[in-house]
């Protein structure tokens, strides 16, 4: 039974044996005397019709020459082959093929004649001379194993072939090439079980693609194509395999080159740091182009610095060599004017050295027998030098080698130079953003004060979170925190923009849903088309809470611009979030803002914070907002310590937006530190405010500042009877310093003005500003407040 039903019938015999061709018998005289049934076949003739006949009548030349033709022929002492028309039974002229060979036949002389059709002839010979071609001019490597899987015949393309075919006969496959190995992944690595498999299934493998040294050139690795196909003889029984193998290596290698370089398009540069730039280098040609890449560059450079010029070439670099960051190590490293690195630095071209010498940097690297160095070049500008070394690959870098290297290390410049110009730029935002946040809370006795800020971890590393503290008239103390959409330069500025907008409005006292109020239209003209300051688009994302704190009454006021609100844990120990109803984020305008108004009692602890505190990519805002408050459960921990719980109860891993904590506790200015007077609207109290605040402040040991203090609430209870139509209030509180306020029904302020000589009045207020160091003007819900401060000495 034919295993292969569909396969080709492939005959090897030539068209002039035998047992194929037309044979025919001619006698001396060029007469028919044997004429076959093969002949009869091929021209027609039956045997009757042309024995005895003279042959000559079977060519179809003229008439004149068909006797000398044949009789040359025939008398030939050696078989003569020449072609020749014959004349078929149809009429038709067949163009043969024909042998004459002299045969002795009892004494007589005959001639043995064999033919066949020209055009069989001729693709047996081109056949024939396909094989021999195979055989002995091929590039595809032939070689024939029997089914003990032993070498039997190779051809001359192979490489057993060229190392001497004769002591490999006879040997196994697995003798051939003992230290290579098969590059497909589907197919089993051992070449012994794939020729087996070959065997046992009929199934030709091909395309395997095979690494490995050849017994003629040990030294070169190369790389082959290889197909298995199992031989078997016409009746079907199976004689062994034959393998076919072409050697790819150049083919191989471009392959690679180019896959290195696509490779190295998604690999190097993506990172914008330096020293992980430097590490992708050598991850990606490590180990298909070197064994071991280095890279040698300025601290300018490393720094986000611009490269030095005019320096000598190869002095004062730093050398990292290591395929991680966190492998890379660095060290100081100078090369000699006369040495092949400063050459390349020099000329900004790479140069070969076949035997350098040992690393100069003591890293214990293997000594390599060949160095390529490449300098690192973009924009006109040599940021560095790489250096690909070889030690155990035996092949010294080529043309094409060389080329790749150098178009890696101009993918590395690029990716340095966008790495270096963006921790410059990254520097700058960073100072920028920490200029623009506070660099420490003023002191005050209102609270106590702790704070996080943790940038979120992205590329840009500046966002728009911003908090403040502000200490106002009162003793009292101000609290804002807020948040600008976006990242980069643009919500930094924005947000110091913001802060700076809201410590100004807070100095006006005025209270929370006024300032953001104001706050709030500030925002919108910024975000009108063509406002001209290029932060339009940065604040239409901003939220903002604004707290102010009276430590006397304990009275905390705040309102929210779309901010989340805070939570307040009371001395007691519980935790709430504040019934605080956010308005819209600034900039939207539409809807007012309202204050909400809280008692605190001291020791209470109220969180302000950005929703990066609270919610992650993970979870969502309500479970962030219970993890925070069973923080605060705590309450009773130094404050610095609950921030570091806090910020520890945030979920691991890369945070997308940044966090801002702001801890507050409160404290309370107990009655031994308030004094308050109510003054009938009658001048003659003038004189009781002063002689009162006289005793007060001895009682408080503050005598050194009786006179001062006098001074003042003289003239400002004079101005506040004077304009005021009712009561007035007199409060005195000693704090950090010493404070006078004068509240009346007025809502008219005073103001500073430089009086004339022969003016009667308008020294007053000229008085106090030089006793004291600060006063000013508040308006509340019933008339206004002029307070004063002095500092106690």
């Amino acid at each position: 039974m034919d295993r292969f039903p569909n396969a080709p019938h492939v005959d090897f015999h030539s068209p002039l044996d035998l047992s194929k061709a037309a044979a025919a018998v001619l006698d001396a005289e060029g007469r028919v005397s044997g004429w076959g049934s093969s002949a009869q076949r091929l021209l027609g003739h039956a045997p009757e019709d042309v024995l005895g006949q003279p042959a000559a009548r079977l060519l179809a030349t003229a008439p004149g020459q068909r006797l000398s033709t044949l009789c040359k022929l025939c008398q030939a002492h050696r078989p003569r082959s020449t072609v020749l028309d014959l004349c078929c039974r149809d009429g038709r002229t067949l163009r043969a093929a024909v042998t004459f060979s002299p045969l002795a036949h009892r004494g007589a002389a005959a001639t043995v004649v064999v033919a066949a059709a020209l055009e069989s002839q001729r693709c047996w010979e081109a056949q024939l001379a396909l094989l021999q071609g195979m055989a002995t001019e091929s590039d595809v490597g032939l070689t024939i194993f029997d089914t003990d899987l032993r070498v039997v015949w190779a051809n001359v393309s192979t490489d057993l072939e060229l190392a001497g075919i004769a002591q490999y006969i006879g040997r196994p496959a697995s003798d051939l090439f003992p230290e290579g190995e098969f590059l497909s992944r589907h197919h089993p690595p051992d070449e012994d079980q794939i020729m087996e498999h070959v065997l046992t299934t009929g199934e030709p493998i091909m395309g395997m693609h095979y690494r490995g040294r050849a017994p003629a050139d040990p030294v070169r690795e190369h790389v082959w194509s290889c197909s298995y196909h199992r031989l078997v003889d016409a009746r079907g029984e199976l004689l062994g395999l034959f393998e076919e193998s072409l050697d790819i290596t150049e083919r191989y290698r471009a392959q690679e080159r180019l896959s290195l370089l696509v490779r190295a398009g998604k690999r190097i540069g993506a990172s914008l740091d330096v020293r992980r730039t430097a590490a992708e280098l050598a991850d990606v040609a490590v180990p298909q182009l070197a064994d071991e890449v280095l890279v040698d560059l300025p601290p300018a450079v490393i720094e986000g610095r611009q490269p030095p010029t005019g320096s000598a070439p190869g002095h004062s670099l730093l050398r990292m060599h290591g395929r991680t960051p966190e492998e890379f190590r660095t060290s100081p490293v100078s090369y000699p004017p006369w040495s092949p690195q400063a050459q390349s630095l020099a000329t900004s071209r790479p140069v070969i050295d076949a035997s350098p010498p040992e690393p100069p940097d003591g890293s214990g690297a293997a000594a390599a027998h060949s160095c390529l160095f490449v300098p690192l070049l973009t924009r006109n500008a040599v940021l560095g030098l790489a250096t690909f070394r070889r030690s155990s690959n035996p092949d010294r870098f080529g043309p094409e080698e060389q080329t790749l290297a150098v178009e890696l290390a101009e993918r590395a410049a690029v990716g340095i130079d966008n790495a270096r110009r963006y921790t410059s730029q990254h520097a700058a935002a960073l100072v920028l953003q920490r200029s623009l946040l506070p660099q420490h809370l003023p002191e005050q006795s209102a609270v106590d004060v702790a704070y996080r800020y943790l940038p979120a971890d992205s590329r840009v590393g500046v966002g728009g979170d911003w908090f403040d503290l502000i200490p106002l008239s009162g003793a009292r103390v101000g609290l804002t925190v807020g948040d600008v959409v976006g990242h980069g330069m643009h919500a930094a500025a924005t947000m110091g923009r913001l802060r700076a907008t809201v410590r100004t409005l807070a100095l006006l006292d005025l209270d929370p849903a006024e300032l953001l109020t104001r706050l709030d239209g500030l925002v919108a003209q910024d975000s009108e088309p063509g406002a001209g300051d290029g932060l339009g688009d940065e604040t239409l994302g901003v939220t903002c809470l604004y707290a102010i704190y009276d430590p006397v009454s304990g009275r905390c006021v705040w309102a929210s611009a779309g901010h989340p609100p805070p939570i307040v844990a009371d001395a007691s120990g519980s935790v709430a979030l504040s019934a605080l109803a956010p308005g819209p984020p600034l900039g939207l305008g539409g809807l007012p803002y309202e204050n909400v108004e809280l008692s605190l009692s001291g020791g209470s602890v109220v969180a302000f914070f950005t929703d990066g505190v609270v919610e992650d990519r993970s979870t969502d805002i309500d479970s962030g907002i219970d993890r925070l408050s069973q923080v605060l459960t705590w309450q009773r921990c130094p404050l610095e310590e609950l921030c570091d719980r806090a910020v520890s109860a945030r979920p691991p891993g890369p945070q997308a937006d940044d966090a801002t904590l702001l801890l507050v506790r409160t404290r309370r200015l107990g009655p031994d530190h308030v004094a308050d007077l109510e003054l009938p609207p009658d001048p003659a109290e003038v004189a009781h405010a002063r002689t009162d605040t006289e005793r007060q402040l001895t009682a408080w040991g503050l005598s050194d500042l009786s006179f001062p203090a006098a001074l003042v609430v003289s003239e400002l209870v004079t101005n506040s009877l004077r304009y005021a139509s009712g009561p007035v209030t007199l409060r005195l509180i000693r704090d950090r310093c010493l404070l006078c306020e004068v509240s009346d029904n007025a809502h008219t302020a005073p103001h500073l003005r430089r009086a004339r000589r022969d003016d009667e009045g308008g020294r007053g207020l000229f008085l106090v500003a030089q006793m004291s160091q600060r006063w000013g003007t508040r308006y509340t819900a019933s008339g206004k407040t002029i307070w004063a401060e002095l500092a106690i000495p």
